[in-house]
């Protein structure tokens, strides 16, 4: 196959089974996507600009005027198939072939295959795991491990498969049509439904997805068309797709009705994002110096703002007949230290007793280790399939207890863990890895966001420690060696010495220190990998 079909140019390294992946009549699906919907894309990302300053000069979110008829009419989104009627438990990982294998086999009840936040799009990962995608769903995906020989493949009963493609703000820079680069969601999601649609309807399941970054539903009706689009496209039936919005964005939460209108023919719910959603506060008030948050660690889902959004989700969820998720426990098993493994495993027990008992219908984990844990305590507090029968008729949530800020402490070890998580994340994903274990918990580019977002909107502010030093960029550029070090001790001498922390560390240096906030930073380190 040439390097180039058509308009379309492809600047990534080609190899027999990638071809397969990018055939003639793939990239065709592709370009048709491109050309009909990329132009809308770059529309609403430009909205996002024109919403953000005028949230910078003091016009706070509301509910929409426009929508009330939404927001107060009788609909119900359409009915969900049977594999996605229980979803107690849910995994997510990379598209990695062993992370497939070990997730569909956790015993969890989906997996989320995940091509946003917890993977690196190197080229290689972006079509490699396009590959595992596609042998997962005619269940001929298996692995050896090279160090040992271990072999890997599918149980008979696996977990079911949905797929989070790339934001609308993410492009695919080794694919250019016509000159332009395209769009990383019309990528994803495009090459995953093409090769995969019909097959996983042979199999007994469906194409399903889970959509991130929404920030209001006119972006969610943007996926809706390309979804009707696509069907017809492909030939399966409207309404084959059904697709879980994660509830990520601060915007999005007073959208929520809407969103699940504008997809309620493929609507399998929302589910709350909770560290994008702290991250996208932060992002969205940066410049408000009544909204800044404490250390992120006591930024928890008991916090006014974050139980409202939560309990907003699940009411809004049940009203309309569907799937309220939980939010994802970051902690993972800790080897060799019992007690604190215990109070690992008691953090995620307490954190799914709560979702249960509020009236979450499942929830996320992030290692096979603690699926059993969650499961037991919905199994507990929830005996059916899931709870859209508890409407939650209790929650009033008003705009401003969307919006009210938490309190707490800033302190000076809260700001070198910022400082840490960030520089270290940003190597790992520098180096083709979006899902790292640092210090006992699962990051991904959620987690690093909020870090690199604390340390910027605390330097704009001028915050204080809970000692009562001022964060200063001189305080910051104190602190970075430091961290670098113990990085070091932490990692090896060799480790260090190939990793890319130097790289990470000018990245970050340039992410917190700039006068503007940039607003993902996956957008510079995109240009690095």
């Amino acid at each position: 196959m040439e390097n180039t079909t058509i308009a379309l140019e492809i600047k990534g390294k080609m190899n027999p089974e990638f071809e397969r992946i990018l055939s003639e009549e793939a990239i065709e699906f592709l370009i048709q996507l491109q050309h009909k919907f990329n132009g809308r894309r770059l529309e609403l990302l430009e909205k996002r600009v024109v919403r953000q300053k005028e949230i910078d000069g003091g016009k706070m979110p509301d509910f929409l005027p426009e929508t009330r008829e939404i927001r107060e009419g009788d609909w119900r989104v359409a009915p969900i198939p049977e594999d996605l009627l229980d979803r107690r438990v849910e995994i997510t990982g990379p598209v990695e072939r062993k992370m497939i294998i070990n997730a569909l086999n956790s015993g969890a009840y989906v997996f989320m295959a995940d091509c946003e936040d917890s993977s690196a799009p190197t080229w290689d990962n972006v079509i490699q795991g396009q590959i595992n995608l596609r042998d997962a769903v005619d269940r001929t995906i298996d692995f050896t491990n090279p160090k040992n020989n271990k072999f890997y493949q599918l149980n008979d009963k696996t977990a079911t498969l949905l797929v989070r493609p790339r934001g609308w703000h993410l492009e695919e820079k080794h694919l250019l049509l016509d000159g332009e680069v395209m769009s990383g969601s019309l990528v994803d999601f495009g090459l995953y439904f093409f090769h995969n649609a019909k097959k996983s309807l042979e199999m007994g399941t469906g194409p399903y997805f889970y959509l991130p970054k929404l920030e209001s539903h006119l972006e969610a009706r943007l996926w809706n068309d390309v979804f009707v689009f696509a069907q017809d496209y492909v030939g399966v039936p409207q309404g084959t797709i059904k697709a879980t919005v994660l509830v990520e964005t601060i915007l999005a939460s007073f959208e929520l009705n809407e969103i699940l209108y504008e997809l309620r023919n493929h609507s399998a719910g929302l589910n709350c994002g909770r560290w994008d959603y702290i991250f996208s506060y932060i992002k969205k008030f940066s410049q408000h110096s009544d909204k800044v948050l404490p250390n992120r660690a006591e930024v928890g889902m008991t916090v006014p703002f974050m139980k409202n959004y939560s309990d907003l989700v699940i009411q809004v969820c049940h009203n309309r007949g569907i799937h309220a998720m939980g939010g994802m426990a970051a902690q993972i098993p800790i080897k060799g230290d019992e007690e604190a493994n215990q109070k690992a495993v008691e953090k995620v027990s307490n954190d799914k007793k709560r979702e249960a008992m509020a009236g979450h219908d499942g929830t996320w984990v992030a290692h096979p280790g603690l699926v059993l844990v969650a499961l037991e305590q919905f199994n507990k507090y929830m005996p059916h399939a899931n709870q859209i029968g508890k409407k939650r008729e209790d929650v009033n949530v008003s705009a401003e207890g969307l919006l009210v800020p938490c309190k707490g402490s800033i302190t000076k070890a809260g700001l070198e863990l910022n400082i840490d998580v960030a520089i270290q994340y940003l190597e790992s994903w520098l180096g083709g890895n979006g899902c790292v274990p640092i210090y006992n918990l699962m990051e991904d580019a959620a987690t690093a966001e909020i870090s690199r977002a604390q340390v910027w909107q605390w330097l704009k502010h001028e915050s204080k420690l809970d000692s009562g030093e001022t964060i200063t960029k001189e305080l910051v550029e104190a602190l970075i060696p430091e961290q670098l070090k113990k990085i070091g001790k932490l990692v090896g001498t060799e480790r260090y010495a190939n990793g890319y922390y130097k790289k990470a560390t000018e990245i970050f240096r340039e992410l917190v220190f700039r006068d503007d906030f940039v607003e993902f930073l996956t957008l510079p380190a995109y240009q690095e990998i």
